[in-house]
């Protein structure tokens, strides 16, 4: 049987007994992975990670030197917001408006953010940089940008013409090319690489793949929440409509596919794969439940443990999966190979990638915690939908399972989903008297303290010093 310390080692997540009450601790030692790996899987990786555990009942630490991780990425982030919108446009000007909308509107950039620091914070650690540096030589600064495929093929609205037309495959193309010239499947555009930084092209394009990724994730969950508002403006579906709102979110999921394909690294776009895989997965967990009609969880005297991990759970999928695999994936591109024997003069291969996935997925359920939270702020505030979104949905989060464990009304709004009249006013008003929020930004602070041990286990640098100002950051945040 594995331990709960190997279980805490392996990932990472921190110790949360001081923060909500004992009869939770369990959760702090369940995984919230949706698959379970085995025993024998788990404990050998346990193994490996043991020195990445620290404890996280230690009070914080402060870096000697605090490095603003936006300031740093300044140019970086120039070149993304640049060339994301020259990766969406389409052959309909309506498609290109909703794909470039949400884009439009400067967002956090957390993940294209947590990306680059991984890429400045790991480049030259793992086994294949030099590798990586002399293929960067050799390359083509244009082929991210250059169709694998033909063009015509990829591009053309009907490569063979119906037979009736008079005209046979052979003669189809040229034929067609007068009324259709072929395009390029990304505009030629390309940012030149800053020379400052390590960066490589390729993790450049992971970041602008992941925000494409979380962009067309936006689009569809305004369609599922019904959201009017987004970043202070009307939402998507309140602008373009249901229909090309989902259509935008494809066609963004499509483009990032296209892009995945040419950065040429297998364990990369299984990586990227399954993210979108996690946002599915969360989506319907998230759907069954609002509409599951399920009461587990649900006691006299407050949440239990299986509660609390459909919680955490749900924000794994939704969000720090995301963060953790990209992440992850920036460290593979920067040439940690995968399955690597122990290095002598360095961190291996699979410590790195597994440093950064620790870091993502913490960081990740922190933001999420912290989002929770700040849901019970006004809208003016955030530019989201009126405080108490998430219960106007039938969403149970963080603050309301606190505030459960301190006034057992709050259990009868959760059991039929704050669906009665003034259930969400009554709601707000119990988690506000309550310590509830309080308790919020607490349990996310000891993930975020989680994270910061993680990247601890890299040199010092400017991008490790800027990942752990992102921690304070998260936490710390009021929008």
């Amino acid at each position: 049987m594995i331990k709960q310390t190997r279980l805490r080692a392996l990932f990472n997540t921190p110790k949360v007994s001081q923060v909500y009450s004992r009869r939770h601790s369990a959760v702090a030692a369940r995984e919230v992975w949706p698959n379970r790996p085995s025993q024998e899987a788990a404990f050998t990786h346990a193994q490996r990670l043991d020195s990445l555990a620290l404890a996280h009942s230690l009070p914080e630490a402060n870096s000697p030197v605090a490095v603003d991780p936006f300031k740093l990425l300044a140019k970086d982030l120039e070149h993304l917001r640049a060339d994301l919108l020259s990766l969406v446009p389409a052959s309909h000007p309506e498609l290109t408006a909703i794909a470039r909308y949400y884009f439009e509107s400067a967002g956090k950039h957390l993940r294209p953010v947590l990306i680059l620091l991984f890429a400045k914070a790991v480049n030259g650690l793992g086994s294949g940089w030099d590798d990586k540096c002399r293929a960067l030589v050799n390359s083509d600064p244009e082929a991210l940008n250059r169709p694998l495929s033909p063009p015509d093929v990829l591009t053309d609205y009907n490569p063979v013409l119906p037979q009736h037309t008079g005209f046979s495959p052979s003669n189809a193309f040229s034929a067609y090319a007068w009324q259709h010239s072929p395009r390029a499947a990304f505009s030629t555009a390309h940012s030149p690489l800053p020379s400052t930084t390590p960066v490589l092209p390729t993790q450049r394009r992971l970041a602008q793949i992941t925000e494409m990724i979380h962009v067309a994730s936006l689009l569809h969950d305004d369609v599922i929440d019904k959201a009017d508002t987004r970043r202070s403006r009307p939402s998507a579906p309140a602008k373009f409509g249901n229909k090309l709102s989902i259509l935008g979110g494809d066609f963004l999921l499509a483009r990032a596919s296209a892009a995945l394909a040419r950065l040429g690294d297998l364990e990369v776009v299984e990586l990227v794969s399954s993210m979108i895989n996690n946002l599915v997965e969360g989506e319907v967990v998230q759907l069954e439940e609002v509409f599951g009609g399920s009461s587990s969880g649900l006691t006299a005297i407050g949440p239990d443990a299986a509660r609390w991990n459909l919680y955490l759970k749900k924000s794994y999928l939704k969000t720090a999966s995301l963060m953790a695999k990209s992440a992850r994936a920036s460290v593979v591109l920067g040439g940690a190979l995968s399955r690597d024997s122990e290095a002598t003069s360095r961190l291996s291969d699979e410590r790195l990638k597994d440093i950064a996935y620790l870091y993502g997925r913490n960081i990740g359920i922190a933001f999420q915690l912290v989002d929770d939270m700040l849901d019970f702020s006004t809208s003016a505030e955030l530019g989201k939908p009126s405080g108490g979104a998430d219960m106007q949905l039938g969403l149970t989060t963080a603050p309301a399972l606190f505030a459960w464990e301190e006034e057992p009304k709050m259990g009868e709004l959760i059991s039929r989903r704050f669906s009665g009249s003034g259930d969400v006013e009554m709601a707000r008003a119990i988690v506000t008297s309550t310590s509830a929020l309080q308790r919020t930004r607490d349990l996310a602070a000891s993930y975020a303290n989680a994270a910061r041990d993680a990247i601890r286990q890299l040199p010092e640098s400017e991008a490790r010093l800027g990942l752990e100002t992102l921690c304070n950051r998260v936490v710390a945040r009021t929008k």
